[in-house]
């Protein structure tokens, strides 16, 4: 699948995603990763949904997103929803969908200049 969107640091756009290979900008991702409205933070720790801990999405706050996108893989997978207690607390949003549903989603909302971070698993 392709995807291009116009008017936004094209370094942040993801330009494509296929299964175990995820194209932002010019690079090209093979682990999971995390996008920022700063760039991209590779090899982000879980490579599964149940290795998720509330850790690795209490790192998201740092960013300062309203939205957090979590992609799954191939499949939408719903971690506990115990993980998401820090970021409900903080005031940011989160969305679970499979990981191509988040890259389309995350260029919507950076088109739209929403403060958006996802976190792909591949």
């Amino acid at each position: 699948m392709k995807m291009a969107l116009d008017d936004i640091d094209e370094r942040l756009v993801i330009r494509g995603y296929g299964p175990g290979e995820l194209a932002i900008g010019r690079q090209t991702y093979t682990s999971s990763l995390l996008l920022t409205p700063d760039g991209v933070l590779p090899d982000w720790e879980p490579n599964a949904v149940a290795d998720i801990t509330a850790r690795h999405l209490l790192a998201v706050l740092d960013h300062r997103p309203e939205l957090l996108i979590l992609g799954t893989g191939e499949r939408q997978d719903f971690p506990s929803p115990r993980l998401f207690v820090d970021l409900m607390d903080a005031r940011v949003g989160y969305e679970v969908m499979d990981t191509a549903a988040a890259c389309r989603t995350y260029n919507i909302l950076l088109g739209e200049g929403r403060r958006v971070v996802a976190a792909l698993l591949l």
